[in-house]
């Protein structure tokens, strides 16, 4: 996989309304991938696209607009799997058969990460300020961004420490593997 500089986030929520892309930035800032540019360019772009459904319809062209860019992009797409998705790996195939009608091929695909929360990101948020969650119910709303900020960066440390964390919600151990699959890719 080619050295990549910037990362593309598509994500569900409206810009200024959502606390997703406070929860990416921060993440993906205190991760500091080494394939990224030096810390103070414009790293991380995240696209609120409004509903999960928007950004399945979203993704294939956005991915066609980085393989474009060559080796600078990489495409992350951060959405819920919600009610209607078993797990992460049901709403992946939901992603794929998108992509398929438009004659996106599956090694071209292959270079998106996904990162699927279960319900909301208030879940993971709630699991990293207090140790558990209950991903079968919606965590509570979050307003404020230092919360969110602090949940992000203590997800990073843990990423970095590479340390599995007892009692993870699922959604949350699936979306690291994916990380961490990366990352070795990326070495």
């Amino acid at each position: 996989m080619a050295s990549r500089t910037q990362i593309v986030c598509l994500c569900e929520g409206a810009r200024g309304t959502s606390i997703d892309g406070v929860f990416i930035n921060k993440l993906l800032k205190a991760l500091k991938p080494s394939w990224v540019r030096p810390e103070g360019s414009n790293v991380v772009n995240p696209l609120p696209c409004g509903s999960r459904a928007q950004v399945v319809k979203r993704t294939p062209d956005e991915l066609k607009r980085c393989l474009n860019r060559g080796s600078d992009t990489t495409l992350m797409v951060w959405a819920d799997c919600d009610n209607d998705c078993a797990d992460a790996d049901a709403l992946k195939n939901v992603f794929w058969n998108e992509a398929e009608q438009h004659h996106i091929t599956k090694e071209d695909f292959d270079r998106i990460v996904f990162v699927f929360a279960k319900d909301r990101l208030e879940n993971w948020i709630e699991f990293l300020t207090t140790g558990k969650t209950d991903e079968s119910h919606e965590g509570p709303r979050v307003k404020h961004g230092r919360t969110v900020a602090d949940a992000a960066k203590k997800l990073a440390d843990l990423c970095l420490a590479g340390k599995p964390i007892r009692d993870m919600p699922l959604s949350l151990r699936w979306s690291c593997e994916k990380w961490r699959e990366l990352v070795k890719k990326m070495k």
